[in-house]
């Protein structure tokens, strides 16, 4: 099977919008580009039974399966692609076009025992929020805590220190619509050898997590050693890292405390402030080959 694609479809990700901008010379009116930012509400229904919300989360338009499958595995409402049946949008004949492009329902094989728990959510996740809406931290931390990952091998798995330095630069590559826009997240899995597996970009960069570990569930593919992401690394990127079953997880900017408390719990490699060449490896640096070479 096919790696998915790296590329983010540039299709509905971008708004034009007419500005006034103002340099030494004066103002003038312009073109300028921004990131897309759309509700996408997740239904699901098992088997037979009726389609009942998920979620409603703040995205940008693209790889809308991904991010429903990305974000039902982190939820634990999911454990592999065996369990969807189908994922679909609403039919034209019985929804207005507008609204269509932002429901998406999922359709799941029912799980001996009955009906799965649906976590206890309020409100609407921000494009900045992962499980904003989960009441319980210890639910959370329960989910982070079940990290095997589908394939189970990348525990045994090192990184040469000397790949993260080129990590950055090749996520920055992938990054079509910030390169449009200069407003969005990304996150991308890569190979041991810093090769992009694949690549996904989204207002907030939760979104951008799920979709790029849907797509690699959705493509049966194992799992790539390392994950990276664009911004600081919160609770909620950590428990969706440890429970996909990445070996190291990466960010451009810092860790939370939760963060390097629950990889240490889960085992994984947790690195940040990946720049200039350098980094901080937070918790489990034995996953890291010639991390004391010049």
């Amino acid at each position: 099977m096919q790696n998915p694609p790296v590329s983010f479809p540039a299709r509905e990700a971008v708004s034009q919008v007419r500005v006034l901008r103002r340099n030494g010379k004066g103002a003038v009116r312009v073109d300028d580009a921004l990131a897309t930012e759309e509700p996408l509400e997740i239904r699901i229904r098992e088997g037979e039974g009726p389609a009942r919300r998920l979620l409603v989360t703040m995205r940008t338009p693209g790889h809308d399966e991904d991010l429903a499958v990305g974000a039902l595995y982190a939820e634990g409402l999911i454990e592999s692609m065996d369990e969807v049946l189908s994922l679909e949008r609403p039919p034209e004949s019985r929804i207005d076009p507008d609204v269509e492009r932002n429901v998406l329902l999922v359709s799941l094989a029912l799980r001996a025992g009955g009906a799965r728990e649906v976590p206890d959510r309020h409100g609407v996740a921000s494009s900045a929020c992962g499980v904003c809406g989960r009441r319980s931290i210890e639910s959370v931390r329960g989910l982070g805590e079940r990290s095997a990952g589908p394939d189970g091998g990348n525990g045994h798995r090192r990184v040469p220190a000397g790949v993260f330095a080129g990590l950055p630069g090749r996520l920055r590559q992938e990054q079509e619509v910030f390169l449009a826009t200069g407003g969005l997240h990304a996150a991308g899995l890569f190979g041991e050898d810093g090769v992009p597996v694949v690549v996904r970009e989204d207002v907030g960069r939760h979104n951008a997590t799920d979709k790029v570990i849907g797509s690699v569930l959705r493509s049966g593919l194992g799992v790539p050693p390392v994950l990276l992401v664009s911004g600081r690394i919160g609770f909620e990127i950590a428990q969706k890292a440890a429970r996909f079953g990445v070996a190291v997880l990466a960010a451009i900017s810092a860790p939370t405390s939760l963060a390097v408390e629950l990889a240490e719990a889960t085992g994984l490699t947790l690195v940040g402030f990946l720049r200039d060449g350098g980094f901080n490896v937070y918790s489990h640096p034995e996953r890291i080959a010639e991390l004391d070479r010049g």
